[in-house]
């Protein structure tokens, strides 16, 4: 007997080849994943919700110009040091190939300074780039945030920084790990001169700039679920070889040790941001 035989005949009734041409392709750059409950989100949606899960409310990560466009007022932001580049000062292998590649995102360095104005008030503006080898902190990343204190000092300015970093960039070696202390001189000084500053912790905020600028705010916040660390969990189990709680390091966690003011969803952080300026006195008297 032919096997073929009990193949179950053709319906032509079934094959709707008008209503299959009909259905619209839908690239997969126009679908986002949620790491947190996996729910398939329209690219285009999560945009307008300020890339904030419709669904649990994850925070996903946002490049610098993204942020800036999210805080600043419209057209008010003005760039500080936008040529300043990294360089291979200690000719580490590799390093080359990596900031050119991290380049072509975007950014041409880890951080993006400058002024503008925060609900009709002027401030300086520091945003960190995840995209940009995850905000690692290189000498030219520590000068351009100094230069952004100092800047802000002169001219009696407070400052908001939005940090996203996984610590000291290694290449640079010690270089990298001496801006550390001219972050927080520079930091010093603007706060003896009675002027404001306000962090915005955003995940993860690690190593050496959460060891520095990242936790001398006069006032710190942070996004939700936001990893607030020094050295990451996974090295601190395998140092001391005990499992740590789930929500260890999260900045819900930090904030009840007391090490950050408020956890601040990203929808009302700018309003949050701008009436501290209004409660320690900035905008009086300046047209919105």
């Amino acid at each position: 007997m032919d096997l073929f035989s009990f193949r179950k005949p053709k319906n032509e009734l079934e094959s709707l080849p008008d209503e299959q041409q009909n259905v619209p392709f839908i690239p997969d750059e126009m679908w986002v994943k949620c790491p947190k409950c996996n729910t398939m989100l329209l690219t285009t949606d999560m945009e307008e919700n300020l890339h904030i899960c419709t669904k649990c409310n994850h925070h996903f990560r946002m490049s610098a110009r993204q942020r800036i466009e999210m805080l600043a007022d419209s057209e008010s932001f003005v760039e500080h040091d936008a040529d300043m580049r990294s360089k291979n000062i200690l000719d580490f292998p590799g390093y080359d190939k990596k900031l050119e590649k991290a380049r072509e995102k975007g950014s041409k360095e880890s951080v993006i300074c400058g002024e503008c104005k925060l609900g009709g008030i002027d401030a300086v503006l520091c945003v960190m780039d995840p995209d940009f080898m995850m905000g690692s902190m290189g000498t030219v990343t520590g000068e351009k945030i100094t230069r952004a204190f100092e800047f802000a000092t002169e001219n009696e300015l407070p400052v908001v920084v939005c940090t996203v970093s996984g610590g000291a960039r290694m290449q640079e070696g010690i270089l990298s790990l001496m801006q550390m202390a001219k972050t927080s001189g520079a930091v010093k000084r603007h706060s003896e001169a009675g002027l404001l500053y306000i962090t915005i912790l955003t995940d993860p905020t690690t190593g050496g700039v959460t060891a520095s600028f990242a936790m001398e705010g006069d006032i710190i916040l942070a996004e939700p679920d936001t990893l607030v660390a020094f050295a990451g969990p996974r090295v601190i189990e395998q140092t001391i070889r005990q499992k740590l709680p789930k929500d260890f390091q999260t900045s819900e966690f930090v904030l009840q040790k007391g090490f950050i003011d408020a956890v601040v969803s990203r929808d009302n952080l700018k309003n949050t941001v701008v009436r501290l300026l209004k409660i320690h006195g900035y905008g009086i008297g300046e047209e919105n």
